[in-house]
């Protein structure tokens, strides 16, 4: 399916709302019906009927065909936020006793719902390197239900051959789910790579705006009717209309984003290698990247988040430099218009950094859509006082 047809016209009916341009906001929590057979239907099954916006909406029902089809899957589940996406799926899939084999460093609100959330119904979890596929085999057991792969993290990058993980999770009967916010749908498609559930933070490329929080998770219709009919109704972690209409008209521009963060990354990422106040710089597309074949492999493009530094590093070097930043802004999350940054520090208390701890040394940067230039030009005053 052509990705200019999904963007701009897949799911919308023009006809049946005046032919605008942009489809409208169906700002209704409920919906009425003509005949009790009719309202009998749609109670009965409600996957496929709008009668309550927990459930379904109009508005939503656009969105959810666009991100199904952008990940060549059958159909997708909008969530409240990036972390409902990840949590309802896997509560879904999960009975009490179950074992999850999980990467190590995914993102830190998964590491909690591993951790702290599953253990509460029996579950346990297994982390492991994922970078070598024999690492998954050795941490299976008859319990494991679950793979839960993120690839590239978002701090260290580090992958996961996902077609080889894929391949040994259904030889054994196990789901596979990614967290794919990194890529996004565009740069790349796990789904065709025989992952089972691809979840992705909406907040980030798919709205693109810093003005919307949300998540989606795709996969069979099987899997997504089963997620729908219990663990989505029951925590009822519903998107709003509004905020559906803002991640269908950020996806207009989607392609246009990536690229223009995708290149700006470029030049930002190879002048600050070129820095002497630089020790490293870890971006899954550099050639010195240490899974860099396999990126190019499973990856159409790769996203603006990077991470490097500096030499001679300490807290007070870290602190220094982050806080010298004039215009690229210290904030979480990224995706958005605005080029970000977030030291590793910034997480723990300050007494608590070690020089050792290879965390602690990364800072974290999300290339927006500002110049090029403009970035590097703040970069280079803030790391002024740094060079030797």
């Amino acid at each position: 399916m052509d990705i200019s047809y999904i963007l701009n016209e897949l799911g919308e009916d023009r006809s049946k709302y005046f032919n605008a341009i942009a489809p409208p906001i169906i700002q209704s929590s409920n919906f009425a019906f003509d005949t009790v057979a009719n309202m009998r239907k749609a109670l009965t099954n409600e996957f496929d009927a709008t009668l309550y916006s927990r459930g379904q909406n109009p508005t939503l029902d656009i969105l959810r065909k666009k991100l199904a089809a952008l990940d060549g899957a059958e159909d997708a589940l909008v969530f409240a936020s990036g972390v409902a996406a990840i949590s309802i799926p896997v509560l879904a899939v999960l009975n009490q006793g179950d074992h999850v084999v999980c990467v190590e460093n995914p993102y830190s609100w998964t590491i909690k719902m591993f951790n702290n959330l599953l253990p509460k119904f029996g579950i346990t979890t297994t982390f492991v390197d994922g970078k070598d596929v024999a690492n998954f085999e050795a941490a299976i057991s008859p319990e494991t239900k679950l793979i839960y792969l993120e690839s590239p993290n978002t701090f260290s990058y580090e992958l996961q051959d996902l077609k080889a993980v894929a391949d040994l999770a259904k030889s054994k009967g196990i789901i596979t789910m990614i967290d794919n916010s990194y890529c996004s749908p565009l740069y790349q498609q796990p789904a065709k790579l025989g992952i089972d559930l691809v979840a992705q933070s909406a907040t980030k490329y798919i709205g693109g705006h810093s003005d919307v929080v949300a998540g989606v998770v795709t996969g069979s219709k099987e899997i997504i009717n089963r997620i729908f009919e219990n663990e989505f109704m029951n925590i009822g972690a519903a998107l709003s209309p509004h905020s559906a209409w803002l991640l269908i008209r950020g996806l207009r521009t989607l392609p246009l984003r990536l690229q223009r963060s995708f290149e700006s990354t470029q030049k930002v990422t190879y002048w600050l290698q070129q820095h002497p106040a630089v020790d490293k710089v870890i971006w899954p597309f550099n050639t010195d990247f240490p899974q860099a074949e396999l990126a190019k492999k499973q990856m159409q493009g790769c996203g603006g988040l990077f991470s490097f530094t500096l030499k001679n590093s300490s807290l007070e070097k870290i602190e220094n430099f982050c806080n010298k930043l004039q215009h690229i802004l210290m904030a979480v999350s990224w995706g958005g218009h605005e080029s970000l940054i977030i030291p590793g520090i910034a997480g723990i208390p300050s007494e608590d950094y070690r020089a050792d701890n290879h965390r602690h040394q990364l800072i974290r940067m999300y290339v927006g859509l500002e110049e090029a230039d403009y970035l590097i030009n703040d970069l280079e005053q803030a790391l002024c006082p740094l060079t030797p």
